[in-house]
């Protein structure tokens, strides 16, 4: 017995020592600049990956690390276990992972136990099948919180929880095996190992758990006052969910992208500096250039009050009047005022009269010509200004006789301004059927209504 149980202590000793090592070998990813692509602004999680799944494989066993001389059975051998995972990074360095397990737990008596051990008797072997174990742990990632290193090669961690398994355990009694019922158990599992980045998102676990049953008869027997346990070592791979432009939140360093953020202040803190530095030089050497121009510019040799930079016209007499470019202003002639004589009206209401209109158009009769061109020639002449409102009697609709109107006034505008008379001098308006002069129940008031009303005047009214 004492051969068999070094020899598993061995086992379990190498399963320990991988996860202890685990701590020394913190190897730094090299990166000599100041950002890296696993920086993240401070307090920012939004940019971190937090959710992961993984998927492991690796041995069961009744031989654990706590208590090892106590088990039912004194001889444990190995069998084949699996499981997988899904986590939830909360913060850096903590997270809640729910697992899955599943395989088989063996064990085996010593003949000195047979003989000796009163508690077991002639118990020869027992295999316990776990249909599936669920629980739920927290997990505490060591090592990636440091000021000197971007980012760990190595994560160490430890995790513990609970949870329920499904089992059924088969016992060898006396030569005959038999089966019980498959049943419902809590456990406790309490775990350690360490997680190696193979690259962005994917990382190697390694990792080594205790699962503390709430039964003595996991495995089929009930001895002495303790409760059964086996231990669970394995092997699998992590994959971080989410985009692959963000860091997963277990590897990333927080306390160092403090730092970095840190180094990105200072050194924009003296590239601002730096920058402006070159334009208070640049400020200063304007300055110095501007001031010698404006001296040159300034000389005024004639003294009228443009500098000869600007003055096209130098050497003018002392106290002439000059413009913006210092050559002297004309002479202004005194302003003649221009009155709308009663001679004037007679020629307006002439043009008034003798207009008329195609029937429902906007077509001036030839008849009407004579009249218009003296209009025309007097506004010439004096520089009149002129307002034409159109009208229409009431037969139509209200915008059909608007529309009539208003073209009305603009042919009478079209017209003078084709026989030399400035545009700009006259406006024109259509007015439709309303301000009636006539009444609209008679031909003869109708036409009457049909009109357009001129008002010349002057500039200076």
């Amino acid at each position: 017995m004492t051969t068999i149980m070094k020899s598993k202590f061995k086992k379990a000793s190498l399963l320990l020592t991988g996860v202890m090592v685990g701590s020394k070998l913190f190897a730094q990813t090299p990166d000599s600049s100041i950002m890296n692509k696993n920086y993240v602004q401070p307090f920012s999680h939004g940019g971190l990956r937090t959710f992961s799944i993984g998927f492991e494989g690796g041995l069961l066993t009744p031989y654990t690390i706590f208590s090892p001389g106590q088990q039912d059975f004194k001889s444990p051998h190995q069998e084949v276990g699996y499981g997988g995972f899904i986590k939830d990074e909360i913060i850096p360095g903590f997270g809640i992972q729910a697992d899955f397990m599943a395989g088989k737990v063996d064990g085996a008596v010593t003949a000195y136990d047979q003989e000796y051990n009163n508690g077991v008797g002639s118990y020869t072997s027992f295999s316990t099948k776990v249909h599936y174990s669920y629980d739920v742990m927290a997990d505490f990632t060591l090592a990636n919180i440091n000021w000197g290193t971007k980012k760990s090669f190595i994560q160490p961690y430890i995790s513990a929880g609970s949870g329920i398994m499904n089992y059924t355990a088969t016992v060898t009694h006396n030569g005959v095996s038999s089966t019980g019922n498959a049943q419902n158990d809590f456990y406790l599992p309490v775990g350690a190992g360490f997680k190696i980045n193979l690259a962005t998102g994917i990382n190697l676990d390694l990792g080594y758990q205790v699962n503390f049953v709430n039964a003595d008869d996991f495995d089929g027997t009930v001895v002495g006052t303790g409760n059964d346990r086996f231990s669970y070592a394995h092997a699998g791979l992590e994959f971080a969910l989410g985009s692959k432009s963000k860091p997963q939140m277990a590897t990333y360093n927080p306390v160092n992208s403090m730092r970095t953020e840190y180094l990105l202040d200072d050194q924009r803190l003296q590239i601002q500096l730096n920058q402006e530095k070159a334009e208070n030089a640049q400020l200063r050497n304007d300055l110095t250039n501007t001031n010698a121009i404006l001296v040159k510019n300034s000389i005024d040799s004639d003294g009228d009050g443009v500098p000869d930079i600007f003055d096209k016209c130098p050497n003018t007499p002392p106290g002439t009047a000059v413009d913006g470019s210092g050559c002297p202003l004309p002479v202004r002639k005194p302003d003649v005022k221009v009155y709308v004589t009663n001679e004037d009206r007679a020629v307006v209401n002439e043009a008034v009269r003798n207009l008329e209109f195609d029937f429902g158009k906007a077509t001036i009769r030839a008849h009407s010509d004579s009249s218009l061109n003296k209009l025309a020639a007097l506004m010439v002449n004096k520089g009149f200004s002129l307002k034409l409102a159109g009208y229409t009697d009431n037969i139509g609709s209200v915008n059909a006789n608007l529309k009539l109107s208003k073209d009305r006034a603009e042919a009478v505008k079209t017209y003078l301004s084709q026989q030399g008379v400035d545009p700009s001098k006259i406006t024109a308006e259509g007015f439709g059927k309303s301000n009636p002069i006539a009444s609209n129940k008679t031909d003869k008031g109708r036409q009457i209504n049909r009109r357009v009303e001129f008002s010349i005047y002057t500039d200076n009214q």
